[in-house]
């Protein structure tokens, strides 16, 4: 299959996909009547029109900076949510959201997603200088790393539940699910601050990260400056989890199975993998979300739970291929 159809398949699908998620909900809309003065037509620009543009940014994000974490540790497992950089840019905001209160939303929302983007760059910096050893990146140390990041978030949002009042106990809670519910105008202007230089960036970057999967002596002497090389992608990719983190919750195993349907199609090339796993991931979400409120209408699943239930199947598969392959070796 060429690399045209691929792209030209993918656009179709996130058209069609795109689509449906605008005429799905509790609500009939008929997208010929959107210029009118109805309910309808308030439903569509006030709640599907912007949620749907924050699934697609949302999508492309949690899947274009997954791709660029399993290129820039050299290992397919790589996926922001496994080694902790979700969970760490998740405490960092629930920590503002239930310390400040209504505060947070204080500077044009641009709060929480700071908030994110912090603790994801530190955490980050920390899984990026525990897993690397003299014999290169080490794949057990990545993951133990995320293993223990992970419990210590979890046990940091838990102690913030306790913290928390009624009110702020049930948003958090319902956030750390991964949510697309609360999609605002508001809230995509701030995502699109994140979005622009990450999926802008991250593809121009796709020549180097394939030198980086050569090893970093062998990139250096190719002529690429790894230091700063890995420097800039650990903060693109802080800052599109940390957004989106920040804004929707958790939504886990997007960044882990959408590079990997991608390697599938096309290869491993980074100037191919990169800005294809965007659009898969944009239609992925898409679909997960429109799934979400199809299952429990008029009520709504969050989204992080269907992503999490593909997810973690997938990820035990690619556990057991990678057993296998070490067996035959």
């Amino acid at each position: 299959m060429s690399h045209r159809t691929i792209v030209i398949g993918l656009w179709v699908l996130l058209l069609i996909s795109a689509l449906f998620s605008l005429m799905t909900g509790p609500v009939a809309v008929d997208l010929s009547g959107v210029l009118d003065d109805s309910v309808a037509s308030q439903v569509f620009w006030q709640l599907r029109l912007p949620r749907l543009m924050l699934t697609l940014l949302a999508g492309a994000l949690l899947a274009i900076t997954g791709a660029a974490a399993q290129s820039l540790f050299r290992n397919p497992l790589a996926d922001p949510g496994l080694i902790g950089i979700s969970a760490g840019a998740a405490l960092s905001a629930g920590a503002m959201m239930v310390l400040l209160g209504s505060s947070v939303y204080l500077l044009g929302g641009l709060m929480l997603p700071l908030a994110a983007f912090a603790g994801g760059v530190l955490t980050t910096l920390l899984v990026a200088r525990l897993s690397v050893t003299l014999q290169g990146v080490s794949v057990t140390n990545m993951l133990l790393c995320g293993i223990a990041i992970n419990a210590i978030a979890l046990a940091g949002l838990g102690g913030l539940k306790y913290l928390a009042g009624d009110q702020q106990l049930r948003q958090l809670s319902f956030w750390l699910l991964g949510s697309l519910n609360h999609s605002r105008w508001q809230d995509l202007l701030v995502l699109l601050v994140a979005a622009v230089p990450v999926l802008w960036l991250l593809p121009r970057y796709g020549q180097k990260l394939n030198l980086l999967l050569l090893g970093e002596q062998q990139a250096g002497l190719l002529g690429l400056n790894v230091v700063r090389c890995k420097r800039l992608m650990i903060l693109l990719i802080a800052l599109g989890v940390g957004a989106v983190v920040a804004l929707t919750g958790i939504i886990g195993f997007v960044g882990l199975v959408v590079p990997h349907l991608v390697r599938l199609l096309t290869g491993p090339d980074n100037r191919r993998l990169l800005p294809l796993s965007a659009l898969l991931g944009a239609v992925l979400l898409t679909v997960a979300d429109s799934v979400s409120r199809l299952l429990v209408s008029p009520a709504e699943l969050p989204v992080g739970i269907v992503t999490a239930l593909v997810g973690g199947p997938f990820f035990l598969l690619l556990l057991t291929r990678r057993k296998r392959e070490l067996n035959i070796c």
